[in-house]
């Protein structure tokens, strides 16, 4: 297992280094710089503007720059974000807590969702449940994050009883520490329900063709063959009918960081959504890059779970991978 883990290790840290170079290339073939604002004003003069350039290292070649930001990025070091005159991991860690709560959080209430209904209308195939979890799989698949908000957005505020935008109330600093979670949640509860019926839409349809798949198993034949009861033979299907959302891990914390970043920006959520988009749009160059950083290692750390998880179960998944 040590072996399976370093492997997986250099293979992450391969995959971080290759991902951060395309993104950096990426944006530094993108036309003009943050600097070009200043040099729109007519009272920065280009002295100023050229010691700017070498402050930030912007006047070397695209290649330095990326080995001198990825030296200092492996230690956390992110740089200097142009935009608001601070170092980029004060910023994004400013940030984090807020999109990790609400992704996170959407994360379990999806599966929450999911897995039961998908599981019983496997177990149901054909039935009234069955149908109508499939109505519910598909209207919330092809409904865009952004549209749905929108109606939830109009929809709260035609009601009134819920906030319409924002993380805390205006008194959340007077509050006792169980008054603040429950007004943390009051504020997340439609940001928090949006991502996760977008999310468990998929799964829904996920874990119901795994467990639909399986009941025609021969395993399951001989199970009943040996006389086990039903409950159990049940217990066995769930289990086996989980392997497929192991492998979800990774990707399901990129889509819900990428889909709370929407969300975010909709509901005035303070996460790293608002953030990313103010960098994009002023090419706050080492802002941008911090944040693509942070969010490929929390994918490749979901991966990394997701393959420890599914040696653990199938010991022959370690196996392959070092014959290879």
């Amino acid at each position: 297992m040590l072996s399976y883990i370093i492997l997986r290790l250099i293979q992450a840290f391969l995959t971080l280094i290759g991902v951060s170079f395309i993104s950096f290339l990426i944006i530094k073939l993108a036309p003009g710089d943050y600097l070009d604002q200043l040099r729109l004003n007519p009272q920065v003069s280009q002295q100023t503007i050229e010691l700017l350039k070498s402050q930030f290292g912007l006047d070397r070649d695209i290649f330095s720059q990326f080995i001198k930001w990825l030296i200092s990025a492996l230690s956390f070091d992110l740089g200097y974000s142009f935009q608001y005159h601070a170092p980029v991991s004060e910023l994004i860690l400013d940030r984090i807590p807020a999109t990790l709560f609400l992704s996170l959080g959407s994360a379990i209430l999806s599966w929450i969702i999911a897995i039961p209904l998908g599981f019983f209308a496997g177990i149901k195939e054909g039935s009234n449940f069955d149908r109508f979890v499939l109505a519910f799989s598909y209207t919330f698949m092809s409904v865009p994050s952004f549209f749905l908000a929108f109606i939830f957005l109009l929809f709260v505020s035609q009601l009134g009883i819920l906030p319409v935008g924002g993380m805390y109330s205006p008194d959340f600093d007077s509050m006792s520490l169980p008054e603040k979670l429950l007004d943390l949640f009051y504020h997340m509860s439609v940001p928090l329900l949006t991502l996760s019926l977008i999310s468990s839409a998929g799964l829904v349809r996920l874990m119901r063709s795994s467990v639909i798949e399986l009941k025609k198993s021969p395993f399951l034949t001989a199970l009943r063959a040996k006389g086990l009861k039903e409950s159990s033979i049940r217990r066995h299907l769930f289990k086996n009918a989980l392997n497929p959302f192991i492998t979800l891990i990774g990707f399901e914390i990129a889509s819900l960081l990428s889909g709370s970043a929407v969300i975010e920006i909709i509901f005035g959520w303070p996460g790293l959504g608002s953030l990313m988009l103010d960098a994009v749009l002023s090419q706050d160059l080492y802002l941008v890059m911090g944040g693509l950083y942070i969010g490929t290692i929390l994918l490749l750390l979901g991966n990394f779970i997701a393959d420890i998880l599914l040696a653990i179960l199938d010991p022959r998944i370690k196996d392959r991978e070092l014959t290879r």
